[in-house]
């Protein structure tokens, strides 16, 4: 389940304007990185490119040491697992069956047993017969977490995967997520909620007008000076009596 993956100065344009600029990035197996940063910052982008779905302007990422240009579709599809912001499947396809496209790059003797495993995970192999469209917003979500799941990759990245889910639903997510981390798997997940960068991420990753400007420990890098300037609101940081963290807008004069 070892690997890396590395982004050296990569940079995106799109319609001659500059989307990401020189952003280093690596990524070891058992880390949780969470890319951080206001809106038009450039987070889904990075996503993109470190997937391989974006072409780069500049720089290189490399999964293992082997640029993503000289992998197959088949190749960067069993190293890597996608969940993007929205998922729009038109024909009625049952949960299962969506879950069942994450083994697409397999498709060996092991697919029922995984696709079985990632619909308990997520909880919702009690829909399985169901089809995506009369799902609910979460309920979607949630199978298509389970696809990623399936597709058994050493490597997951999840653009806003908590957006649409209730603060239950949030922190079961949220632990599936740290679980993978903790069985050796690597996590790069886009997030805008900064106290659960601080409680679930070991690394965080701030990006700026599509530049890098911190990356490290939660602890180190969430701090009032950093977020006030890069989010242009008085952000302060308090710790709680019991020893979390909590982030919040300083309203105080």
């Amino acid at each position: 389940m070892t690997t890396a993956l590395v982004a050296r100065q990569i940079g995106v344009l799109r319609n001659n304007v500059a989307l990401l600029t020189g952003v280093d990035l690596t990524v070891q197996s058992g880390e949780f990185v969470a890319v951080l940063g206001p809106n038009g910052a450039g987070k889904s982008t990075l996503l993109g490119a470190l997937a391989g779905d974006f072409a780069l302007h500049s720089g290189e990422v490399t999964i293992d040491g082997r640029g993503l240009d000289t992998l197959s579709p088949r190749e960067l599809a069993r190293v890597r697992a996608v969940l993007p912001q929205q998922i729009l499947i038109s024909f009625p396809f049952t949960v299962r069956e969506v879950v069942a496209m994450g083994r697409n790059p397999w498709l060996d003797s092991s697919d029922d047993a995984k696709i079985d495993a990632a619909m308990r995970r997520l909880d919702v192999d009690a829909l399985r017969d169901r089809t995506y469209q009369t799902l609910s917003v979460g309920e979607q979500a949630r199978v298509s977490m389970a696809r990623v799941l399936a597709q058994d990759t050493p490597l997951l990245l999840l653009d806003e995967p908590t957006a649409v889910l209730d603060i239950g639903q949030q922190e079961r997510f949220l632990a599936v997520a740290r679980a993978l981390v903790d069985e050796g798997r690597g996590v790069v997940a886009v997030l805008h909620d900064l106290n659960v960068a601080m409680r679930f991420a070991t690394r965080v990753v701030v990006l700026h007008e599509g530049k890098c400007v911190a990356s490290g420990a939660p602890q180190d890098v969430l701090t009032p000076a950093l977020l006030s300037n890069v989010y242009h609101q008085k952000i302060r940081v308090d710790n709680t009596s019991d020893g979390r963290t909590v982030i919040m807008p300083d309203h105080r004069d």
